[in-house]
């Protein structure tokens, strides 16, 4: 486990939160209005979450944590960034739907809510989640420590094919998973300013321009077979794995096409790819 690197994307992660936000017209009357930041794929895997103790983990600024509860959950989120978590608990006032937000380093959290004998029937993790984890094996056995039995692991992700591409998607440059280490000096870019409307329900605003983040960032490369093997070690028995050849709100590299939905595809004229990842898993009843 790397906690070094965990405290320098963190202050990366600052900087990028205040970019992405920088760009998304009024949040709290769109949520407070009914709107959601969810896409139709985790809503599918998630199914009915009213009623449901739902943990997010990595749950950046908030706005798919209360979405969540606007669907009637019980949610608390978790994200490493100050910036996105004082963001998350003002939202969470302006828009009136409640949630809890911890800021923490997940790894520490999960530690400490197994120690309160917390649990939660539903924990959920989304976009982008994979590739900040430094310890697959520690993150799969804290979830399935605060699963209460018969309890849920949910995630959408971006498939880790993806990292092995190029900045143009035609060629193989990075290898495939092992928990690789990949550091970049201009840390964690604006994603949100890329992806335009795709990212942007509330309002696409201009916001920010040019942001160059003063913060490195790194990654680790983690493959489906390495995810999937970390859950099934953990207790958790896999029940739901999907592939989607588009990646939702996130162009992935140069020449993807938008599609409806706020959908991102290769151009019809190359093969097509798996560019997103649904996986649900169970904790067994008589855990």
């Amino acid at each position: 486990m790397r906690k070094d690197l965990h405290e320098i994307n963190r202050r990366a992660w600052n900087e990028a939160t205040k970019a992405h936000n920088s760009h998304k017209a009024d949040q709290a009357r769109f949520l407070r209005n009914g709107g959601s930041t969810l896409f139709p794929e985790e809503l599918e895997l998630l199914g009915d979450v009213r009623d449901k103790r739902v943990l997010h983990l990595q749950c950046n600024a908030g706005q798919d944590t209360l979405s969540l509860a606007q669907l009637g959950a019980s949610v608390t989120g978790v994200d490493i960034s100050d910036e996105a978590i004082t963001f998350a608990c003002r939202l969470s006032a302006e828009s009136g739907i409640p949630a809890t937000f911890h800021r923490a380093d997940l790894y520490d959290w999960l530690d400490d809510a197994v120690q309160r004998s917390e649990t939660f029937d539903i924990v959920f993790s989304s976009y982008g989640f994979l590739v900040w984890l430094s310890d697959i094996y520690a993150w799969a056995r804290g979830i399935a420590a605060v699963l209460a039995p018969g309890g849920r692991f949910v995630m959408i992700e971006f498939h880790p094919f993806l990292m092995m591409l190029d900045d143009q998607g035609r060629t193989i440059a990075s290898s495939y998973g092992g928990g690789r280490l990949w550091s970049f000096d201009e840390g964690i870019g604006d994603y949100v300013a890329w992806a335009g409307v795709a990212l942007t329900p509330s309002g696409y605003l201009e916001g920010m321009q040019n942001f160059r983040n003063p913060y490195p960032s790194h990654e680790f490369g983690w493959s489906i077979g390495e995810l999937v093997s970390a859950l099934l070690d953990a207790g958790l028995r896999l029940e739901t794995l999907r592939e989607y050849p588009y990646a939702n709100g996130f162009p992935a590299f140069e020449g993807t096409i938008a599609l409806p939905g706020g959908r991102f595809a290769p151009p019809p004229d190359r093969p097509s790819i798996p560019m997103m990842l649904g996986l649900t898993a169970r904790k067994e009843v008589s855990q």
